[in-house]
């Protein structure tokens, strides 16, 4: 098992930290923390000492009784310097609640604390969980600063949507919950592993998930039966594998994966905006949403009322732009896409070959839709991976398992395209 640092903050949410621990240490992890004096305020040390078995440091100035060890490590023979010598030995690195502060700090490359030293120090993996009021989090310095930590590798584990500390408030900046976050750790600790299977470390993933809606008016939409199961999927096995992920979601309802960055849109037109800013930054394209095809050509900005005159009789519709065809069009050499083909009956594989050759994929996974207990909305999914070299069946299995044999596919082709050394 692992040897985990996790690094407290001030916030409210510093409660959570101590669930996170408790399960960490339940999996068999090894886990030290170290405090900011704000964070003491919200939980004292002796709370987090007690679980994990090993002293919590809050000063870069006190000594660490264990000389920088983790529970079940000798310690060192000399007296090293605190901070480096824990985070040195750390296997993965978070900090969880992540406060507007800290987070500021961190960006700016700033040591005025143990966290904060350690942090600059660090070698292992780093984690980031924000936690804070909706209106800090949203603000554009925090976002600005979150996008700089992210770019020099840092994971963040985005918060949820809900209430929040002060009476009444509800909104984004909820510290995401104790099973998310050690999900996280794991995932990054896999993605460091010697030899792991289908490894995508540092790999730029982009998914898209869900299904457009695209309005009638102020109320009503043409939309589909898409979930976001899939792509869901999709971005928390290829977080698991070590992937840097972005899911573009669109009508989603379900909890975010961990430590994926989720873009939320509504409409064909909005997710093709999102895919082209951050296309470009990607090295694996996953479009698993379903996109319209068509939508109400002259959609009313208000409420069409039934029972009068302006109920209409019918509803023109207009063609949408195929968001992955001019993706691919743009692709660089280096960029793997794949593409996904919801098909209703016979017919379905030679119409995502034709798919394949016309939009210049490198892949396509393919399900029959015409079934009930598989596809849209189900826990379980049976498709064909269609690549240039063939087809590759994946049985019925639960979309997690469908999701990592996908990513499979997506590791050869990447490996097959890769120039010679």
């Amino acid at each position: 098992m692992a040897r985990l640092l996790l690094g407290v903050s001030g916030g409210i949410a510093a409660y959570k930290a101590v669930e996170l621990v408790r399960l960490a240490t339940k999996a068999g992890h090894s886990v030290r923390v170290i405090q900011t004096p704000a964070s003491e305020r919200f939980v004292g040390a002796a709370t987090f000492e007690g679980i994990t078995g090993a002293p919590v440091l809050t000063s870069e100035f006190a000594r660490d009784p264990l000389r920088g060890a983790f529970p079940g490590d000798p310690p060192p023979q000399h007296d090293p310097i605190g901070h480096l010598q824990l985070v040195a030995n750390a296997d993965a690195f978070l900090i969880a609640p992540a406060s507007a502060n800290t987070i500021a700090k961190l960006a700016a490359g700033l040591a005025d604390n143990l966290l904060t030293s350690a942090a600059l120090a660090a070698r292992c993996p780093l984690i980031l969980a924000p936690a804070m009021n909706d209106a800090m989090y949203e603000h554009a310095a925090t976002q600005a600063n979150l996008a700089r930590l992210r770019e020099r590798g840092a994971r963040v584990v985005d918060p949820g949507v809900g209430p929040l500390a002060s009476k009444g408030e509800h909104g984004v900046g909820r510290l995401a919950e104790p099973p998310e976050l050690l999900a996280a750790c794991e995932a990054a600790l896999a993605a460091g592993s010697p030899g792991a299977t289908g490894s995508l470390a540092g790999v730029r993933v982009l998914v898209t998930a869900g299904g457009t809606r695209e309005p009638i008016d102020s109320v009503r939409y043409v939309g589909n039966r898409s979930s976001g199961r899939m792509g869901f999927a999709l971005a928390e096995q290829a977080a698991r594998r070590g992937a840097q992920v972005t899911a573009i979601a669109a009508n989603v309802a379900l909890p975010a994966p961990a430590g994926v960055r989720v873009v939320p849109v509504e409409t064909a037109a909005q997710l093709a905006d999102a895919c082209a800013q951050e296309f470009a930054g990607c090295d694996v394209l996953l479009m698993a949403a379903a996109v319209a095809d068509f939508r109400p050509a002259a959609p009313a900005d208000r409420k069409l009322k039934k029972d009068s005159s302006e109920a209409p009789d019918a509803i023109a519709l207009e063609a949408t732009p195929d968001v992955l065809s001019g993706l691919a069009a743009a692709r660089r050499p280096d960029q793997t896409i794949v593409g996904f083909a919801a098909e209703h009956g016979e017919g379905a594989l030679e119409h995502a070959r034709g798919k394949l050759a016309r939009k210049r994929l490198d892949a396509i996974v393919v399900n029959d839709i015409s079934r009930a207990d598989i596809g849209f909305d189900a826990a379980e999914n049976e498709v064909t991976i269609v690549t240039p070299d063939g087809e590759h069946p994946v049985a019925r299995a639960p979309k997690g398992e469908v999701a990592a044999a996908i990513l499979d596919v997506v590791a050869r082709l990447r490996l097959s395209a890769a120039p010679a050394p």
